[in-house]
């Protein structure tokens, strides 16, 4: 049979947890309007990645 202790150490625990996601749960949430708020990221946009080829110059010549 689990002491009282036990049960509070149980509790604590239970309550921490909910805690923790709720925080993680509001950081999401923070993450997502800020990527949003940001509208377009020209970062991300693959036009401005060096390392697509976009004249694909390094493709064989399928004619020849």
């Amino acid at each position: 049979m689990t002491t009282t202790f036990q049960k509070r150490q149980k509790e604590m625990k239970r309550i921490e947890k909910r805690k923790m996601k709720e925080e993680k749960r509001t950081q999401r949430k923070a993450d997502k309007t800020t990527s949003k708020e940001g509208g377009f990221d020209p970062a991300s946009d693959p036009a401005n990645d060096p390392t697509i080829d976009w004249n694909h110059s390094n493709e064989l010549n399928s004619q020849e």
